[in-house]
């Protein structure tokens, strides 16, 4: 804190000219030898009456003075005035000439009551920064000795003021980094200028086990002739700020050291070298044994006959030591079924049994450890092996920022473990991420029944997606990497992450796909004009094919509204997808086919179209027709046409019609049929922007989950729709919708015809605002924005009861 520069603060009666001052000069001998006009209508005394006369006769009470001019300069002084009143005045005595001082002196007289109007808001603010200021406040002299300081600094040293008084800081405190400190206080009285952000470490007597971390700004204090009083230091606590940047450190180097190498050992290892003595004093990990061997795990908790093997371990007391894993002789492992139980980072006690057992696996003294940590190794819900860290002695304990930090690097290392695992088993690579390229499936209850099937020859690059949006809209997807192996199979995975995360920016199709073409454009190495020198190098032969035709990646992407039953598609260079109506009859979606992506030169397009219920949406990848000459397109249509079972046996019956045996390329196939949200389960109303519309919001919202059986919802529903009502009133423009949708869960919309962005914020304590936002993101599931042509929409949603679906 504190200002890179110091501040003159200006004369009392700076701005007023120099000849309307009432001003007289005086000899050495005190005798009054010239007196201004405005010092005659200041005290009432002519001129001829105070020429020649001692300035000691102006003195209200009190006789002449042997005291030097200097003791009364910048002082209150009260004059006498000619009709016997006392006038408060401060005196301003100056040489009456710079250059000749011994020629007499020139006194300004200025009355207390024009002094600086800001003089009472000075006095309230020291007084203020001397009794309830968090900031630590400490006053010096010239000669660095304490002159006063504040409760909170008090706090920070443990000593009072009466102790430290006329000491210097090294004399009070002799254990504490005063020496340093007075180094930058004497840099601050020889250069004038402030310091800022000096750290000092401390164990406050309100925390004496740990040490904490503070800053201090050290600057000069000036009168306002410029003359030198002393410094000032004031010191702010800033442990947290201190420990989320060591945070911040170990993150930063866990990324270029973890997963470094293919290698098992390596990836562990660097786990332990960011971790220790980064994060924990001592760590180790232990690896399930299949990830050694690098086969497929289990999802969820591991089976209580798992091994865990002992891959690394660091103690920041002792020489580096890692542990070799040993494939035919068992290390002591932790308990693996009761460590691996809850798949979720946690602190353990380390005096109950599993804190003991876990401390079996650390090179630490164990009775000294005062905080435990037990992280797994997850990839895709995968156990991969565990990680524990550990404190002692005087350090303090695990924090919950220190929880998540475990959580980021054991993420980290089990990505990188997994990856490992992949390159050791190409085939069981594929097989693992034919899974990880599944879609995750929609909730029960959505607008659409949706089902997927693959066909896997080995390449890995084809994938189809349904991703739930916002309004209770889908979002169908298609897309596939030219090329076999690893790498294509890798460069899905990332695309179809890139489009999963697109996606909740509830962009339109085409705007998706221009996004996603901009992402494969930076993996691909094209500088973002499509000429000029291009990366080589693993991201550019991702999303090139094995053969080097540099073909790109293809993508598909369809929104689904039930509410309008209209449906937007967009195609990067993928087959359009086969509409079915229920009558049988094959819809013509005239979509144009832009470019594959990285390969675009043109914007992408987008196509409406409107579906009746029970419509049937057919998405692919090229795999699916595989005989040459095949018209496949017109056999999928005839195949779906008519057909009334459920969107699982249309896959099925689809591959089994038209893949050939033997498999020769990849395939997916995605089918959907469409459902709709009608008035029961979607209502809408128009407000005004007027602020007292509010209430009539919630009495609507209310209202209506009453007549839906779901009054559990009411309240936070009610503090939702309120907070988004008053949000567009206030900062949008009309038209203000408030719309309620139930589907698979309930969502709470309000559009506005502002294009603004909400902005979360935390509000402080003294604000009266601001939090809104925070309470609507609190009570519920998720929330966010997505941009129409006339506006925006922003909208909530939260879980249904059970009791209302």
């Amino acid at each position: 804190m504190g200002a890179s520069h110091a501040t003159n603060r200006g004369d009392p009666h700076d701005g007023v000219p120099a000849e309307n001052q009432a001003h007289m000069v005086m000899d050495q001998r005190g005798t009054v030898v010239e007196w201004s006009p405005a010092a005659e209508e200041l005290l009432g005394y002519p001129a001829r009456a105070m020429v020649g006369r001692p300035v000691a006769d102006l003195l209200s009470g009190a006789g002449p003075t042997a005291r030097p001019l200097a003791a009364i300069s910048d002082i209150a002084v009260p004059l006498r005035c000619q009709d016997g009143a006392c006038l408060p005045c401060r005196l301003t005595v100056r040489p009456s000439r710079d250059d000749e001082a011994e020629r007499g002196w020139a006194v300004t007289l200025t009355p207390v009551e024009q002094a600086s109007p800001t003089a009472a808001l000075d006095r309230a603010l020291l007084e203020t920064l001397f009794t309830v200021s968090p900031v630590g406040l400490y006053l010096l002299d010239p000669d660095l000795r304490i002159v006063r300081f504040n409760p909170a600094a008090e706090g920070m040293q443990g000593s009072s003021v009466a102790e430290a008084v006329g000491r210097r800081p090294k004399e009070v405190w002799p254990g504490l980094p005063a020496e340093s400190v007075e180094r930058v206080m004497e840099k601050v009285l020889a250069t004038g200028q402030p310091v800022i952000g000096v750290e000092k470490h401390l164990r406050p007597p309100g925390d004496p086990e740990h040490e904490h971390v503070y800053s201090a700004s050290v600057f000069p204090l000036q009168d306002d002739h410029g003359r030198l009083l002393g410094v000032a230091d004031a010191t702010v606590d800033v442990t947290d700020l201190h420990l989320a940047q060591e945070r911040l450190k170990v993150l930063a180097r866990a990324g270029t050291r973890i997963g470094s190498a293919l290698d098992v050992l390596d990836t562990v290892r660097g786990l332990a070298e960011v971790s220790v003595p980064g994060l924990a004093d001592g760590m180790a990990v232990e690896v399930v044994e299949p990830v050694l061997a690098g086969e497929d795990l289990e999802p969820g908790p591991v089976r209580g006959d798992t091994v865990l093997r002992r891959a690394a371990c660091r103690s920041r007391d002792d020489a580096e030591h890692w542990t070799a894993c040993d494939q035919d002789g068992a290390l002591p492992p932790v308990a693996a079924a009761e460590a691996l139980a809850v798949l979720e980072p946690r602190m353990v006690d380390p005096l109950s049994s599993l804190g003991q057992r876990a401390l079996h696996s650390l090179r630490a003294p164990r009775e000294k450890v005062h905080s435990l940590m037990l992280v797994p190794l997850l990839s895709q819900r995968r156990a991969l092996g565990l990680a524990t860290f550990c404190r002692w002695g005087q350090r303090r304990a695990f924090e919950p920022d220190d929880l998540t930090l475990a959580g980021e690097l054991a993420s980290r290392t089990a990505a990188c473990l997994d990856n490992t695992r992949r390159y050791l088993r190409e085939r069981h690579s594929l097989t693992a991420l034919r899974y990880a390229l599944r879609p995750g499936g929609l909730p029960p209850d959505h607008a659409l029944d949706v089902a997927h099937e693959y066909v896997h020859a080995g390449s890995g690059g084809d994938w189809v997606d349904a991703i739930p949006l916002s309004g209770a809209r889908v979002a169908l997807v298609a897309g596939r990497v030219p090329g076999h192996g690893v790498q294509t199979a890798a460069a899905a995975g990332r695309l179809r992450a890139a489009v999963h995360t697109l996606s909740d920016l509830d962009l339109e199709p085409d705007e998706l796909l221009a996004r996603l073409d901009d992402l494969v454009r930076r993996l691909d190495g094209d500088n973002g004009h499509g000429t000029g020198e291009r990366r080589q190098g693993p991201a550019r032969d991702m999303l090139r094919s094995a053969g080097g035709t540099g073909a790109g990646a293809t993508c598909l992407y369809l929104i689904y509204d039930p509410v309008s039953r209209r449906c937007s598609v967009s195609s990067a260079d993928h087959p359009g997808p086969v509409i079915v109506h229920p009558d049988g009859t094959v819809a013509t979606l005239e979509a144009p086919v832009g470019a594959a992506l990285a390969r675009a030169d043109e914007p992408f397009e987008k196509v409406d179209i409107d579906l009746p219920e029970g419509s049937m949406l057919a998405l692919y990848t090229p795999g699916l027709f595989q005989q040459p000459g095949d018209r496949g397109r017109e056999r999928l249509a005839a195949l779906l046409a008519g057909f009334s079972g459920s969107a699982r046996q249309a896959c099925g019956m689809v591959i089994e019609a038209l893949i050939p045996h033997p498999v020769h390329e990849d395939a997916a196939v995605q089918i959907a049929r469409t459902h709709t949200l009608g008035p029961d389960r979607v209502v809408s109303w128009d407000l005004p922007s007027d602020p007292s519309v509010v209430s009539r919001a919630r009495s609507l919202v209310a209202r209506q989950l009453t007549a839906w059986g779901m009054e559990e919802a009411a309240f936070t529903t009610e503090l939702i729709a309120s907070e988004l009502v008053t949000n567009a009133i206030r900062y949008a423009r009309p038209p203000v919708r408030l719309r309620l949708i139930r589907g698979h869960v309930l969502t709470c919309e309000v559009s506005d015809g502002s294009s603004t962005s909400p902005r979360l914020r935390h509000a402080r304590t003294t604000d009266e605002g601001g939090r809104g936002l925070l309470l609507v993101a609190r009570c519920s599931e998720r929330w966010g924005t997505r941009y129409t042509e006339d506006g925006k929409t922003v909208w909530v949603e939260q879980n249904c009861p059970e009791r209302g679906r």
